[in-house]
């Protein structure tokens, strides 16, 4: 039986490096990528393969033409075939629009939604081409209702959340699913600024009393990517019912 094949994006840390765990525990090839951090895609890469898998990763900035295609590629020409694509990638800026710089601003929208864009087009031809697949994207609770002094990062969240929409009922007549997991706080270095008085406020809103954890995210992003095939075009919250 051939090995199925996922593309995890932003896998270094955090929530992508708890998914493509997740997929190699369940004897998926694996294909990471970080922006810059080499060595820490490198212990990541170990601990995939230590699940008995193939694992390729790539560093570059995937928000780019070139690195997109090449990630893309690479898994394609490592596995034959792409399954699940993880579109995961992000950054965060906290901070008033008025003081954001045009610099900060394409430098979230070209990680966070670009990426998006760059690397589902790479995947679809060969998706469309073995009439399968399922894309899944990474937003925030942030992308449907915003979140003051995160402008920017709302605004990507929430392209890709119309992103996820659009795609699905293109592809759906290829049986290929795409959706969206909207994250409510989890427990990443991305939240690390809060105080310890911050963070027990903010646990203290949220209904399940407890930040999400990355391994959470990830069983749940790998149910929907393995699930019922009916289950496209949704933005499905990740909050314990926080928003």
């Amino acid at each position: 039986m051939i090995p199925k094949s996922v593309i995890v994006t932003g896998a270094s840390r955090g929530i992508g490096k708890a998914i493509a765990i997740e997929f190699a525990k369940a004897g998926y090839n694996v294909a990471i990528n970080c922006h810059s951090n080499a060595s820490l895609l490198d212990a990541v890469k170990l601990q995939v393969e230590s699940h008995g898998v193939c694992c390729i990763s790539y560093v570059g900035n995937i928000g780019e033409e070139e690195h997109a295609t090449r990630l893309c590629a690479s898994a394609l020409e490592a596995f034959g075939h792409i399954d699940v694509l993880i579109n995961n990638a992000g950054i965060s800026h906290i901070g008033l629009l008025s003081d954001l710089s045009l610099a900060e601003w394409n430098s979230i929208v070209t990680t966070n939604l670009t990426s998006v864009f760059l690397c589902s087009r790479s995947v679809i031809p060969s998706m469309v081409h073995q009439k399968s697949g399922r894309i899944v994207n990474i937003s925030s609770v942030w992308g449907i209702s915003g979140a003051s002094c995160e402008v920017a990062y709302s605004a990507t969240k929430g392209g890709i959340n119309s992103f996820t929409k659009a795609l699905a009922k293109e592809l759906a007549p290829s049986n290929i699913q795409v959706n969206a997991v909207a994250c409510g706080a989890i427990d990443t270095q991305m939240n690390q600024f809060l105080s310890k008085e911050d963070k027990e406020e903010l646990e203290a809103e949220i209904p399940s009393g407890r930040f999400g954890k990355v391994e959470d995210v990830a069983e749940f992003v790998y149910a929907i990517a393995t699930g019922n095939t009916y289950l496209t075009g949704q933005i499905i919250p990740f909050d314990g019912a926080w928003l």
